[in-house]
Parts: structure tokens; sequence; C-alpha cells
């Protein structure tokens, strides 16, 4: 085990351990903040090793309260104008000195080893080391289901990280930290600065936090979605001279498949209302949707016995996995629309703090932001 001194980075604090600084980041999260800094404060490290910041994006809930009844706890109040993720996080580590930092989002809760586990991991020439994300209630509905299936990774060398994750902060430092524009995507756009400025990133067979996604409704999924769709097309763009295929096969699957049948739908559309009387019309249009609709499920059609097989489910789960795996896509390349017209008129995707807030189970949107 490689120990690190708060100060000097070479030493070591209580029984040799680091300090750790774990930031926290929310808004609106008055649901769910209590739970995750009692289960910091209630972690098997030495209480005096470590610092808790909770960073709030700009509550208006009882947020930056609840974060005030705890003893040690310093609460950062941002109050941007459009909320990110990447502004909580930098605004947590950049408050504190210590030489590793646990970065979560407000809906977790810290596994009570996890802190001794990640230290032990951080050998030499490792960046960031990062456990499992288990999803607390994958029973209520098909889409912490979902999410369930989807957090992790296998053990061994990641190619990046999610909002739970530990990193040295001379690395965040060195890499100027999280990029405080992406409402997405920030944290895999992160680890892959990192990694290729030569850093490792490590997955342990551990557990690391417990995660309440708390998704109960079709416009929640389809939110989601769409933001995954502008991140996948924002970090593919920041890293377009990488050779590298980082998140390109993901991207490519968004635009073949998802573009593929929007693309068949407008095409079908032009050719009904443009050329009605033309005879090839009546074989055309259902050609060009029956291509669509293929590439759309492709993969409930092809690769419910893969999913079965990958994931370890049932071949009824991996059914319905492929039905998710099919439609995902069109909120997906609807995002990626909005990423190209952004980019064009230079006016990016933006949150607002009225539509964030963790732990509502009222069909609202779900997104911590600081």
């Amino acid at each position: 085990m490689e120990h690190v001194d708060a100060s000097t980075g070479t030493g070591g604090g209580a029984l040799g351990l680091p300090a750790i600084d774990c930031v926290v980041i929310g808004v609106n999260a008055a649901a769910t903040l209590g739970s995750c800094l009692e289960s910091i404060l209630a972690a098997d490290y030495p209480r005096e090793l470590l610092t808790v910041f909770y960073v709030d994006g700009g509550s208006d809930d009882q947020s930056l309260e609840i974060a005030g009844t705890f003893p040690g706890v310093r609460a950062i109040a941002l109050s941007p104008e459009h909320p990110t993720p990447g502004l909580g996080r930098n605004g947590g580590w950049r408050a504190g000195s210590a030489p590793l930092v646990q970065f979560l989002d407000s809906d977790t809760i810290l596994d009570p080893a996890w802190l001794r586990c990640g230290v032990a991991a951080m050998a030499e020439g490792v960046a960031a080391v990062l456990g499992y994300r288990r999803e607390m209630h994958p029973e209520l509905s098909v889409f912490n289901w979902i999410g369930s299936l989807e957090w992790n990774g296998r053990p061994g060398e990641a190619e990046s990280f999610g909002g739970d994750v530990m990193i040295r902060r001379e690395v965040l430092a060195g890499n100027d930290g999280y990029d405080e524009e992406l409402v997405g995507g920030e944290d895999p756009e992160l680890s892959r600065r990192i990694r290729l400025a030569g850093w490792r990133i490590r997955q342990l067979d551990v557990n690391m936090t417990l995660h309440d996604l708390a998704m109960t409704s079709v416009k929640q999924y389809w939110r989601r979605a769409y933001r995954s769709g502008y991140a996948f097309a924002a970090v593919v763009d920041r890293f377009g001279d990488d050779p590298t295929p980082f998140w390109r096969k993901e991207y490519r699957r968004i635009l073949v498949r998802g573009g593929g049948f929007a693309g068949s739908v407008i095409l079908a559309l032009l050719l009904t209302l443009l050329v009605p009387v033309w005879p090839a019309v009546a074989v055309a249009v259902p050609t060009v949707l029956a291509i669509g609709f293929l590439l759309l499920f492709f993969p409930r059609l092809f690769r419910v016995g893969s999913f079965q097989e990958e994931k370890g489910i049932s071949h009824e789960q991996a059914r319905l996995y492929a039905w998710h795996c099919s439609l995902v896509v069109v909120p997906d390349i609807l995002g990626v629309a909005r990423f190209s017209l952004g980019k064009l008129l230079h006016r990016p995707l933006r949150n607002r703090q009225s539509r964030l807030a963790t732990g509502r189970r009222d069909g609202d949107e779900r997104r911590t932001a600081a």
C-alpha cells in the first residue's frame, strides 16, 4: 500500500493513512443529502483525517440547512446562473488541501469500507480508483433496474469513472479539474484527459456506493437519455484529434441506429409529400421505413442472447433490456442534434436550477449538479 501525506504527499497520518477531502455536490438535495453525509461520517476511516464539503448549486429547499446540522461539514453555497456538476466538484476540491479527494453525488451512500480500499489501491501511476455503484432500489421501476445493469465496468484498468471516484489532488490540479460547461459527460471527459496525461484509472472489485436513481417515469428516462446523447457528442468533439476509440463506438451506434431511423422517417415523409403520384413511392416508402426500423430494433431482434450472457440475466430480462437498447437511441440522437446545433449557433445546452433536484419521485427530472 502506498501512503500519502496531506502536506508532502509522501508520509502518513494516523495509522499511516492519508487525509481525504470528501466532496458532495447537489442541488435541491434535501431528500437524500442527510443519508449521504451520515454515511461518510460513519465510514471506517479516522475521522480526524476526513474533511467533508457539501457544495450546493443554488438550492431553494433545505439542503444547506441540513448540511449545517452535521458538525464539521463545510457547506459551500454557489449560485451560478447555470449549475453544472463540474462547477460543484471544482468548488469542493479547490477548497480543501488533502492529497486525496473522494467525490460523491448527494443521492449516494458511501460503503463504510470503501475509503480504506480506495487508499490501498492508490499505487504509483494510478490517478483515480473507483468501486461498484449499486442501485438502491432496482425493483421499484424498470428504469432503476436498467441503471443497476449499466453503472459498473469490469475490475481492472478502466477507461473512465463516474460521479463517485477517489482522485489524487495533484492530478486534479495538473489537469485543471472538471469541465465547468458540460451538463453531462464531465466525468468521462476528465477521465480522458487524465489518461492522455499518462495516468491510470482502476476499477476495484469492491462496493463503493449505493445510489438512488429514483427514476419512475418515461419523462425522466427521456431527459436522461437526451442528455446522454448530448454528452457523447460533446466529449467526442473535444477529443476529435485523439486516435484512441474513446466513446466513438457508442457515438457511432447513436449516429447509425438513431440517425438512420430518424433519417428514414424523414425521407419517407418527404417522398410521400413531394412525389405522391410517383408509382415507385408505393415501394420506396415501405422499404425506407423497413430499413429504419431494422436499425432501430437491431438489439431487440439480434442481441437478446448476448445480453443474457454479458449481463448474467434471464432471457426475459434480456429481452426487456434489449427494448431499452433499441429505443434509447431516439432521445440519444436528439441530444446529439442539440449539441451540433448548439455548437453551430454558439449556444450550448444549459442547466436550469428549477429543473434540478435530487430524490424527488414526483416525475421531475433528477440531476445532481452544482
